[in-house]
């Protein structure tokens, strides 16, 4: 069973349960994903999808596979079609890592047109790339030439066009069909943020005088990978006058008495959902009223906001109507208000007053889920507080999934 710790901070997690028993049908959300992303090419008109992004191959596929590194080597990719069979090309061969998905019906190895092991034969390898993927597409097209694609080196690219395809953005399709999540997304996401508040009531415990901010970081991470979960996207942890301006990443800096603390976990949970909570501590001391009072104002923009939230309210009127940030805190403002978040943080990215620019004219929608920012970093000042909440649009309304308690009583 799960017990409260004696902090008050989440419920603990025991033992290895993140993966004994999952918390939904994993296959009900793997088809259900690969089903958006077909909805999407269908309704663009579309023959198919030629991705590469370790993120929208995890979301299509559920086949993960050396995330990181992948990020930055374009060393696996994956077709999915409108209609037809879904092809992963893997960067090692077999289905190691594929076995049982009923999202891919063949594995094959991939064609390397990256730099780093193409070299000097980028120019050949990028035909025979093209030659492969142009029959693969051709079975099931009935002759439609429009492709997306989300990244790949230019010269594939280049090499598709002469082929005749007419190429699209692949991120434009996948972040649209990615925003709207089944219950089953909701469950995983929820159990990752169990794992990541676990992992915060860590560092809550290991926040003494004396500790640096890296192995105060080291402890999110430490939970997360013992809780399941996956990886973490950034490193912004900082203390007393490195958290003003705010995105320093952490350091070896000593955290003193009396120091706030802020971080922002951006992490990567178990089954791959993300968990994107900010929230800013006191090191062993009470808060100062300077303190007190950005802690105040923080609280009241997550607040206001995120009462702001419901179905058909459109992304512009959250702009125009999101808690004015006074004078002092405006040059320190967060780059959004809001912003979209699944397998990692995603569209819609909801800004300020002082950032917006026409063109983007959505609406939230029942199943998207939002992350709730607040900065507060008065210019001149000292310090600053980060917070942030983790939301779910619902049918009438919004519901807060993140729950690690809040310095309520500094109010």
């Amino acid at each position: 069973m799960n017990a409260r710790s004696d902090t008050g901070g989440p419920p603990r997690l025991h033992g290895a349960m993140e993966h004994s028993v999952p918390p939904c049908e994993l296959d009900e959300v793997r088809l259900y994903r690969l089903g958006r992303v077909r909805k999407a090419l269908a309704a663009r008109d579309l023959a198919g999808i030629i991705l590469y992004d370790p993120v929208n191959v995890r979301y299509a596929t559920d086949a993960p596979n050396m995330q990181l590194w992948c990020a930055h080597n374009e060393a696996r990719y994956l077709y999915v079609p409108a209609e037809g069979p879904v092809r992963l090309f893997e960067f090692s061969s077999g289905d190691l890592l594929t076995a049982g998905l009923p999202t891919i019906d063949e594995v094959r190895h991939a064609t390397f047109v990256l730099y780093f092991i193409a070299g000097g034969r980028q120019a050949g390898r990028a035909k025979a790339w093209a030659d492969e993927l142009d029959s693969v597409i051709r079975e099931n097209s009935g002759g439609n030439m429009r492709i997306a694609i989300d990244r790949v080196a230019p010269q594939g690219v280049i090499e598709m066009q002469r082929r005749g395809y007419e190429i699209h953005d692949g991120f434009e399709v996948m972040e649209n069909a990615r925003n709207i999540k089944s219950a089953g997304e909701i469950a995983l996401m929820r159990h990752a943020i169990a794992v990541c508040e676990q992992a915060v009531q860590g560092m809550r415990e290991a926040l003494v005088p004396g500790i640096t901010e890296n192995a105060l970081w080291a402890e999110l991470h430490r939970g997360n990978i013992a809780g399941g979960g996956e990886w973490i996207e950034c490193r912004l942890l900082a203390s007393g006058p490195r958290t003003n301006p705010w995105m320093r990443e952490c350091s070896m800096r000593v955290i003193e008495r009396g120091d706030i603390v802020a971080f922002d976990t951006d992490l990567v949970g178990p089954y791959g959902y993300c968990a994107d909570i900010s929230r800013s501590w006191v090191c062993d001391a009470r808060p100062s009223d300077e303190q007190r009072r950005i802690y105040a104002e923080a609280y009241l923009q997550i607040q206001e906001n995120k009462a702001l939230l419901k179905p058909g309210v459109s992304f512009r009127e959250i702009t125009e109507r999101a808690r004015p940030l006074a004078d002092e805190f405006v040059d320190g403002r967060y780059p959004v208000a809001m912003h979209g978040v699944g397998l990692c943080d995603e569209y819609p990215a909801i800004p300020y007053p002082q950032d917006y620019e026409p063109g983007d004219e959505g609406v939230l929608q029942e199943g998207m889920v939002l992350c709730v920012e607040a900065l507060v970093a008065p210019a001149g000042g000292r310090e600053a507080v980060k917070l942030e909440e983790q939301v779910l649009i619902t049918a009438t309304g919004h519901e807060q999934l993140s729950s690690y308690p809040l310095e309520e009583d500094w109010l």
